[in-house]
């Protein structure tokens, strides 16, 4: 059995620790060094180190990387403002990148170089400007038409909001049917569609307060769906009354006669 276990040790490599791993110009590759002193230069530290391959002393100087002001574009639907944050000189920024300042996040949509050219992802110390949006909250534009005339709104909501097409949202104090939603690649008036992928949602207005039916027991919801009176349903089902057009017959209460003293 120790045999065994002396076989299966050998078919693993077994890793070294090596500690102050750094480049030394002695044997020009990536070794392990023996600090031999230590001083300090302002915030960082000049070293003296011997490298444990070759014997080679040489002097690293650590010094902590600089904050430097870059300024940045914010776009918070029709809000944008320029602000400058600080950040390492060294940091490298890409584009689709999410930040967090201001208690809120920020994507990176552009970056652009000291020339204005834009580029996909640049060193912090050679950015000229950097363009973001609000990742968190999105801006939804809505399209409200009553009767003839139509008007233009927007909200704000979390980015991971769903809204359904032919369902009924409150806005502005008001009820509302969303009878599409328009995406990049089209327009739908069935399914659901999250925030972040909506370029316009179209309302109607309001149903009348006679139309609004709202179910009371389970029974009544899975009728009323079935019915498509509780927003979109491909294939409603129509009750016999309402096909002959004759009103549905209700049927009649039983009464119980009180006993006379």
């Amino acid at each position: 059995m120790d045999e065994d276990l002396d076989q299966d040790s050998d078919d693993y490599e077994i890793e070294e620790l090596v500690e102050n791993v750094t480049d030394c110009p002695g044997c020009g590759e990536a070794c392990g060094h023996e600090v031999l002193r230590e001083k300090k230069a302002g915030t960082g530290a000049d070293y003296l180190l011997k490298c444990d391959e070759c014997a080679h002393v040489h002097t690293v100087q650590m010094r902590p990387p600089r904050g430097i002001n870059v300024p940045f574009l914010l776009s918070e639907g029709s809000q944008t403002v320029v602000v400058n944050i600080e950040i390492d000189d060294d940091e490298i920024l890409v584009l689709g990148d999410i930040f967090e300042y201001a208690e809120a996040s920020w994507e990176i949509n552009r970056i652009e170089n000291k020339e204005s050219n834009p580029v996909k992802k640049l060193v912090a110390l050679e950015v000229g400007r950097v363009n973001a949006v609000r990742s968190d909250v999105v801006m939804v534009r809505l399209t409200l038409t009553r009767g003839e005339f139509s008007d233009s709104d927007a909200i704000f909501v979390e980015r991971e909001t769903i809204f359904r097409a032919g369902s009924i949202m409150d806005h502005g104090g008001e009820k509302w049917k969303i009878r599409a939603i328009h995406t990049g690649n089209g327009r739908t008036m069935t399914g659901r569609v999250v925030a972040h992928d909506i370029k316009r949602i179209y309302l109607h207005e309001p149903p009348r307060p006679e139309d609004e039916f709202i179910p009371r027991t389970p029974r009544e919801r899975r009728q009323a769906w079935k019915e498509g009176k509780l927003g979109d349903n491909p294939n409603p089902i129509l009750p016999d009354a309402e096909k002959s057009g004759k009103p549905k017959q209700q049927r009649p209460g039983r009464r119980r006669r009180k006993k006379r003293n």
